[in-house]
């Protein structure tokens, strides 16, 4: 492709609002513009990009026996009713009327679509196991849109579908798809790691992510060096540290100290010249409409995942003031655990405290530090087992240095990640919602079982510019770069060095690549720079001074030197480097 036809309309600058790497170099390079908040127009660079990265997916699905359809954007209400998730899912969800009063929403995800699409045709074991999936435009409506493409409102995503006839099949094909994910991430040349992950409103017993390795990158992976465990700190859980013995002796007395206007662990810490790690933090929030504390270490954050699934409950949600007045009798900031259940004021419209929840970590604080149930108030000298007593102990911290590994106990480390993959295995949440039941060989009705795999499309791509880039621009792995070979033309309006280029052109072709030919009337530098920045992964120039020697110059994107390579030997250059792209 000819620079001079192509639509590159390239930035000197990212638009102000533009908040990360990956979003700057995109909109610099001309593969994308903005038309509303999280929703942006994808260029013919950044489309090759997309269905680069899209081909790869299909290739390895369709190894492991998917089978690719088209499911509607438009989804009816009926079917999210059914589920239960039209009530649930919440202002996420754009729903829509159509001109008869029917209500609809816009895609944010396939469930209930699938899994109708298979009940209605799916009747026996015989036909089972069947793997389907798409690719196809998603919309959740962010209360704020962030990250380019990597957090918008409309994106795409490649979401597949497992239905088996039994729990055993279903783990097999867990296994078939994680190891198809391994592959697909590896041939788009990206930095990746799988990780254990929570379910979310997704739903399921099992899940993992898949991160490609950023300092960017917006979430945060618990890693073993040792043992190899991985999972997101969202879902990482710690080993319990070993248990320290009190000093009676040492064993201060609880007394209340004035703490005005100061509510916060940092706050409070300053005050009053104490580790952050001494202190007791407390938190009320509703399981399934009951009140209950949640109590972890002032320099722990808690993980409102592992809360709700310690207590079982299908909703968790943080208490508002209200709570915190009518169950501790002050203000959020001043909770504490002491004597929290004789607290209670009935009439509040509020249920009394249920139960209280502490994590590990606090086995080991002595002398620590709480809410005083008081306003304007602390607590010092707090000490578990004299002074407070909770109804269960658990895991309830999100992961964090100084934590140990579930597996080994050894010390966690910590990276930075961006999911751009995450695989489920349902179970029967969504068959059994929607009727969506097989024979089996003895002629009983049962659910099928399903697992459901999918892949944020646009995020890879984001994911792949975070990951590789420098000063200069994007460095893209040869695999899914928009085209492999940056043909530059010094001194274009020359005969000879248009014959040669278009030559090059031609042999890069017969290769089995593509070539993005600057033949524009520019200076060199303009060139050089533009190419820099759209970032592909090798350059050829072409110039008088390097064919009075018969030669072309060669390099690579990622690295600073060049070399020359003579014109006759080009085929056999290209070749070696088509052998590289996987």
């Amino acid at each position: 492709m000819k620079l001079s036809n192509y639509f590159l309309p390239t930035l000197r600058e990212a638009p102000q609002d533009a908040d990360n790497v990956s979003v700057k170099l995109m909109f610099r390079a001309g593969m994308i513009r903005k038309l509303a908040s999280g929703i942006y127009e994808w260029l013919p660079l950044g489309l090759r990009v997309l269905q680069k990265v899209e081909g790869i997916v299909r290739d390895e699905l369709n190894r492991v026996d998917g089978l690719e359809v088209r499911l509607p954007v438009i989804q009816p209400k009926e079917l999210w009713m059914e589920t239960g998730r039209w009530q649930v899912y919440g202002k996420e969800l754009l729903r829509i009327t159509d001109r008869k009063d029917s209500e609809f929403c816009f895609a944010p995800t396939a469930e209930e679509v699938i899994t109708n699409m298979v009940r209605r045709d799916v009747s026996s074991y015989r036909q089972l196991p069947i793997m389907l999936y798409q690719f196809g435009l998603k919309f959740r409506d962010e209360i704020r849109p962030r990250f380019g493409v990597m957090r918008s409102r409309e994106f795409m995503m490649k979401d597949a579908y497992s239905f088996h006839a039994s729990d055993e099949d279903a783990q097999k094909w867990y296994g078939i798809l994680y190891s198809a994910y391994e592959r697909i991430f590896t041939r788009c040349g990206l930095s990746f790691k799988p990780v254990e992950a929570d379910s979310g409103p997704i739903g399921g017993n099992q899940s993992h992510e898949f991160m490609v390795i950023a300092d960017t990158g917006e979430a945060e992976i618990a890693l073993c060096p040792d043992c190899g465990y991985a999972a997101n700190t969202e879902k990482a859980d710690v080993a319990e540290a070993p248990a320290r013995q009190a000093d009676p002796s040492k064993l201060e007395a609880a007394k209340d100290v004035p703490t005005p206007g100061l509510y916060t662990v940092e706050d409070v810490a300053r005050f009053l010249k104490k580790n952050p790690k001494q202190f007791i933090k407390t938190l009320f929030f509703v399981a399934d409409g009951q009140p209950v504390m949640a109590l972890v270490r002032g320099d722990h954050e808690l993980n409102e995942n592992k809360l709700r699934r310690f207590l079982g409950a299908a909703e968790l949600e943080k208490a508002p003031e209200h709570i915190y007045e009518a169950i501790a009798g002050c203000p959020a900031g001043f909770a504490g655990p002491v004597d929290i259940k004789n607290k209670y004021v009935p009439g509040k419209d509020t249920k009394p405290l249920s139960r209280v929840i502490a994590d590990n970590a606090l086995k080991n604080v002595f002398n620590g530090v709480s809410g005083a149930n008081k306003n304007d108030t602390h607590s010092t000298g707090i000490n578990v087992g004299r002074d407070y007593t909770p109804d269960a102990f658990a895991d309830i911290h999100v992961a964090a240095a100084g934590d140990l590994c579930p597996k080994c106990s050894k010390p966690l480390g910590f990276k930075r990640g961006i999911e751009v993959g995450q695989t489920f295995k349902l179970g029967t949440k969504y068959s059994k919602s929607l009727n969506c039941n097989f024979l089996d060989e003895h002629q009983k009705e049962v659910p099928m079982v399903m697992g459901c795999y999918g892949i944020g499309v646009t995020r890879t791509v984001a994911a792949a510019i975070e990951a590789s880039h420098d000063d200069w621009g994007i460095i893209w792995p040869p695999a899914i770069a928009p085209f492999e070979f940056s043909l530059v033309s010094i001194e274009s309006e020359d005969k000879a060095v248009a014959d040669a280029s278009a030559s090059v052109y031609a042999a890069i072709k017969a290769a089995g690549m593509d070539a993005l030919w600057d033949e524009r009337d520019e200076r060199p530098g303009v060139k050089f720079k533009d190419a820099d920045l759209i970032g592909l992964p090798w350059r050829i120039v072409v110039s008088t001074k390097t064919l009075a020697d018969g030669e072309c110059e060669f390099k690579r994107r990622a690295e600073k030197s060049a070399a020359r390579w003579k014109l006759a030997e080009l085929p056999a250059k290209l070749a070696e480097l088509k052998a590289e792209i996987k």
